[in-house]
């Protein structure tokens, strides 16, 4: 899940309590569902959520407590880069996405699905749903926030961080996945960062 470049929207044209409520619930309602798909099919995806997908099937944990868990300590570089606000939003989203998580499986049987519609269908979902957190000032944590912090201390471009972990990431997978699983993944990873390259735009859909 590309995390970097969250903008936070201009003063004047914040979102009241009930927008973003809406929104969070939405967002990482579809967020989680995306992940529903992946663990059903023993996909993964990128970032900080790839991560704890990858480790949730090497430790047998829950992923919703391991994605929260992995997530804490990006929180001070979000502080200290991002503010408050943008830490506070981020933290709520994370531990609702870990709940949903949780609870889907509980509510949601999946029978038959077919591996690349579903890794196309979670990436889109994943996407979406991370659109709609941008849009109200929070993110899902992780990666994306080291990338800009490591951005503004040494220069080197947040894009790169990004590039650089996914990479790794998918590399390790490859040894305990299955390759043509590893390979649908990276379908679903380029699905997601398609809709927000489209969409996370500040010269056409984010406010200045």
């Amino acid at each position: 899940m590309s995390e970097a470049q969250i903008t936070e929207p201009h003063k004047s044209l914040q979102h009241s309590l009930t927008e973003d409520a809406m929104a969070f619930i939405l967002g990482t309602a579809m967020c989680a569902l995306g992940v529903l798909f992946l663990t059903h099919l023993g996909l993964i995806t990128g970032q900080t959520a790839g991560l704890g997908v990858l480790l949730s099937y090497l430790t047998g944990w829950p992923f919703g407590w391991v994605f929260f868990v992995v997530n804490l300590p990006f929180y001070i570089l979000a502080w200290l880069r991002m503010g408050p606000r943008f830490t506070v939003k981020s933290f709520i989203a994370v531990a609702m996405v870990s709940g949903f998580a949780e609870l889907f499986p509980k509510l949601i049987a999946l029978d038959t699905l077919n591996v690349p519609l579903g890794a196309a269908l979670a990436g889109a979902m994943i996407g979406l749903g991370l659109i709609v957190l941008f849009r109200h000032g929070a993110s899902l944590g992780g990666i994306g926030v080291l990338a800009l912090y490591l951005q503004d201390k040494t220069g080197f471009r947040a894009g790169w961080t990004q590039l650089a972990f996914d990479a790794a990431l998918f590399a390790c997978a490859a040894l305990v996945l299955d390759l043509w699983l590893v390979l649908w993944s990276l379908l679903g990873a380029v699905v997601v960062n398609l809709i927000i390259a489209v969409n996370h735009r500040k010269d056409r859909y984010i406010g200045r």
